[in-house]
């Protein structure tokens, strides 16, 4: 029974400790999904941690400090938005050069900040839910942001699978052109995602300085906005699948954490690099040909769902200006041609 509560425990601490990247992961998906490519995430993380424990830290209230990170994941975005899709330049060029520039920006800014104790998110498990075995200590005896974090997973996947607006964000990732001949505004629907998914990245970020890695430190979140976009690819661009590849990565870390334990004499860089590692591994895995071989050993009717469940195409535009750079004129004159075409 010890052992088994022990599990419990480390569990739940690796599912805990996995919301930063939970929510960094879901609004790089929400933004991908829409044809565009964040990939100053990295950057916006660490500012975003710095700016919203600086802000808690002012104003004495979390809400005040993670709306700060929002609002700084978002501006962010925007400059991401402008250039990548109003302007039409390369989005990972655009992404790369902030993420190195906001990460600077947060250890000059944040040189006041550094080892000051400040506010985090008080725990609060949820009565009745955190007694049921099992699931209880699992998921309901956490703090608030733990709990919203299972919201947002189930409300982006409703939205961009059961709703209008959310086929339509699908629809300009997939086929832009198709999109604007239907009346879809391209630029506006991917700003629209590229800011949402921001401030998502943003609240991830301050989830770390606020409450998981409460405090700030230089560099305090470095690598975890690299991993939050790996775990897209390897989440196959799907909001659940992109949650479960950041509780995977809990679970690799907690178990890192253990390694170290019961091997003192190895390096503690070892584990500490570990996680990041085996996250590569597994990304690797999924996007080789090693799952086709696998599938083909399977019976054809769990053939499909397994491909299904490991599938990690990109959408079809993304990282694609639209209208398209080359011959702009013409690709931006092309739609309405077709629907010229199409009329008579």
């Amino acid at each position: 029974m010890a052992d088994g509560a022990e599990l419990l425990s480390l569990l739940a601490t690796a599912l805990a400790a996995s919301t930063p990247l939970v929510y960094a992961a879901v609004g790089e998906t929400l933004t991908e999904r829409a044809g565009v490519i964040n990939l100053a995430a990295e950057g916006a993380m660490m500012l975003a941690a710095m700016v919203g424990f600086a802000a808690a830290l002012s104003t004495g209230s979390v809400l005040a400090g993670f709306a700060a990170a929002a609002a700084t994941g978002a501006l962010v975005a925007l400059v991401v938005a402008i250039g990548g899709v109003h302007l039409r330049r390369s989005q990972i060029a655009v992404g790369f050069v902030l993420a190195m520039l906001c990460a600077d920006l947060s250890s000059v800014l944040g040189g006041p900040f550094v080892r000051v104790p400040g506010p985090t998110v008080p725990a609060a498990s949820i009565p009745v839910l955190r007694d049921l075995p099992i699931l209880g200590p699992l998921f309901f005896q956490s703090d608030p942001l733990v709990y919203a974090s299972y919201a947002l997973v189930a409300g982006v996947w409703l939205f961009l699978y059961r709703t209008r607006a959310g086929l339509l964000l699908r629809a300009v990732g997939e086929q832009p052109a198709a999109a604007h001949a239907r009346g879809a505004d391209v630029a506006r629907v991917r700003t629209a995602a590229t800011l949402v998914g921001g401030a998502l990245v943003g609240i991830g970020g301050a989830a770390y300085s606020l409450d998981f890695k409460a405090g700030w430190s230089h560099r305090h979140t470095a690598g975890y906005g690299w991993i939050a976009l790996a775990i897209v690819i390897f989440g196959g661009f799907h909001p659940v699948r992109a949650a479960l590849g950041a509780y995977l990565f809990g679970v690799l870390s907690s178990l890192a954490s253990l390694g170290q334990s019961a091997l003192p004499s190895v390096p503690t860089q070892v584990f500490s690099v570990a996680p990041f590692a085996l996250m590569i591994v597994v990304l690797a895995f999924t996007s080789s040909g090693l799952l086709e071989r696998l599938a083909a050993l399977l019976p054809d009717a769990a053939r499909r769902p397994f491909l299904r469940a490991f599938d990690a195409t990109p959408p079809a535009s993304l990282g694609k200006p639209y209208p398209a750079v080359e011959g702009a004129g013409e690709a931006a004159r092309g739609p309405d041609q077709s629907e010229n075409q199409g009329v008579k």
